[in-house]
């Protein structure tokens, strides 16, 4: 890893080109604000990130819809609410893979998959700006609420004791339920769910209904992740 490149890790909206490189997994629901290992082996996945690293280094992250496996090496669906990530460390392997680190820098939802011009897939996608009003009667209550019900979670074991410090730094709300539903063992429904909420108070609202288990009936989780992230693999 070279920390220079570092100096990558700035995102501007404005610069944003609306095309975005996918890499779709199964397995993870990445959010902005966190940071994400990735192992990068497969051929059309080494060609999009020396096509990133060339050009604007973004890649965007979207789940897989269930069913995907028969059809994973072609263009299986994927979900249509994605995290923008930037590639702000990496490291070329002598076999042509990657480690890398990608920072989530925002949502975006995936409007229409282009023609498979390229050995990986590209399509057109919306930043999805975080909406939030801190001047709301809720806003202070909903952000002590969230790190009351972390602490909670840190103490019970559920939750990784190294993310504590953060919470004495007074993150943003929006900043701080994306960095808690990231780092929960949560169902990859309800992350998924989490991510397409753009309103930060309505994602503290509902992440608080999952974490204190006041939340409906949900069927089985087929995502998660824990906290610190392994290398997530392709």
């Amino acid at each position: 890893m070279n920390p220079a490149d570092f100096e990558h890790a700035h995102f501007d909206p404005g610069e944003f080109s609306g095309t975005v490189r996918m890499f779709p997994i199964p397995n993870l629901v990445m959010f902005p604000h966190v940071v994400q290992p990735l192992h990068i082996f497969e051929e059309r996945y080494r060609e999009m990130m020396a096509d990133a690293l060339v050009g604007d280094r973004l890649i965007a992250m979207p789940v897989l819809k269930p069913g995907w496996e028969p059809d994973y090496a072609g263009r299986p669906p994927v979900e249509p609410w994605a995290c923008l990530g930037k590639v702000v460390l990496h490291n070329k392997l002598p076999d042509g893979c990657y480690n890398l680190l990608l920072m989530g820098v925002a949502r975006v939802k995936i409007e229409e998959e282009l023609a498979p011009l390229r050995s990986f897939r590209q399509a057109k996608a919306t930043i999805i700006p975080d909406l939030v009003n801190e001047e709301a009667n809720e806003y202070h209550e909903l952000h002590q609420q969230v790190v009351e019900v972390f602490e909670s979670q840190v103490a019970s074991g559920k939750a990784p004791c190294s993310l504590k410090p953060l919470l004495e730094n007074e993150l943003p709300l929006a900043q701080l339920t994306d960095l808690v539903a990231y780092a929960l063992p949560l169902g990859g429904e309800q992350k998924l769910e989490l991510l397409s909420q753009e309103c930060a108070l309505t994602r503290a609202r509902t992440l608080l209904t999952f974490l204190t288990g006041n939340n409906p009936p949900r069927k089985k989780p087929s995502v998660t992740a824990g906290f610190p992230p392994r290398f997530s693999v392709n």
